[in-house]
């Protein structure tokens, strides 16, 4: 397995060159770029650019473990709106193969594509509701959302590549069981399962065994501590997520991919130029401090994947 470090927290806005090298150098032998919306395709992505990224990772013997791509509408009850996200996902398809990552990636998406609070916008206590309209037919919507992701699934098959979900707070495959019946429903060879405890710890979720239950379908993990009350992303060893248990889970069930370090609430983290609530301070590039917490992580967890018997590239 190799450790990598997604390169939003070092770097949230386009272009990533420096920022792939800057990860590269501190010690990780991968990344994963995000397309944030249909002008990071048509403006940032081009087949120019694609070439340099290549060229920039291979420079610094680093893999392109997944590339993310931002698909909000996937679950909304307009079918145009369903048939544009993905439009949009067969496009970041493209782009992954030509990257040459092995997996694209998006998170589960919000029941009928309704927003809710920015979990950010309160890092340390989510006492926090929406209201929804009384008449919502939940089971079409439901159906429409696997639809959509059979296809999804179907263009990152045709493509030769695998599909990544990730769990995520307030989402359908918020939690184990939901992400579970996501995968039985769409029922592709291609759909697997991108892990983050931080989102699992607070709905309930022990990481190790979500992993042992989630076997095979693990293809890619996203690392970082959680206090098992909101959605805070810091530093393993700083909150409450038992790392040894969840390293053994992943031995213990072959897990061999990238395991990417996603800090995003750290001081020093960037977040581009504005600021936010919390952690966010209007940083271009993650500052020295937070690449010291990286560091820090990439050392202890390297021990600490070695001495359950992982091997660590």
């Amino acid at each position: 397995m190799r450790f990598g470090a997604s390169i939003w927290p070092w770097k949230w806005d386009e272009p990533y060159d420096s920022a792939i090298r800057r990860i590269g150098r501190a010690g990780f032998r991968a990344t994963e770029l995000i397309a944030w919306d249909e002008v990071s395709f048509t403006e940032y992505y081009t087949d120019r650019t694609v070439r340099e990224l290549r060229q920039v990772l291979d420079d610094e013997g680093m893999v392109l473990s997944q590339f993310v791509v931002k698909t909000p509408e996937l679950a909304s009850p307009d079918a145009d709106r369903r048939q544009a996200a993905t439009d949009l996902f067969k496009r970041g398809v493209e782009k992954t193969v030509a990257l040459g990552s092995p997996i694209i990636n998006t998170v589960v998406h919000y029941p009928f594509a309704l927003e809710h609070p920015a979990l950010m916008d309160r890092p340390h206590m989510q006492t926090f509701s929406r209201a929804v309209p009384s008449d919502l037919d939940w089971k079409r919507n439901w159906a429409d959302y696997v639809a959509a992701l059979r296809t999804c699934a179907q263009a990152a098959e045709d493509g030769g590549i695998k599909y990544s979900l990730e769990p995520h707070p307030f989402r359908y495959g918020a939690n184990t069981e939901g992400l579970l019946r996501l995968i039985e429903a769409v029922d592709s060879p291609a759909l697997g399962i991108n892990l983050d405890p931080s989102h699992l710890f607070p709905v309930g979720d022990l990481p190790h065994i979500a992993v042992y239950r989630l076997a095979p379908h693990v293809l890619h993990c996203h690392f970082s501590d959680n206090d098992g009350e909101t959605n805070v992303h810091w530093r393993p060893g700083m909150g409450k997520i038992n790392w040894t248990h969840l390293l053994q889970a992943l031995k213990d069930t072959g897990f061999d991919g990238v395991v990417s370090l996603e800090f995003e609430d750290i001081p020093g983290v960037s977040r581009g130029t504005r600021d936010d609530h919390g952690a966010y301070h209007g940083n271009v590039e993650a500052t020295p401090g937070f690449e010291d917490e990286y560091r820090i992580a990439l050392a202890h967890l390297t021990e600490a994947a070695r001495e359950v018997g992982l091997t660590v590239e």
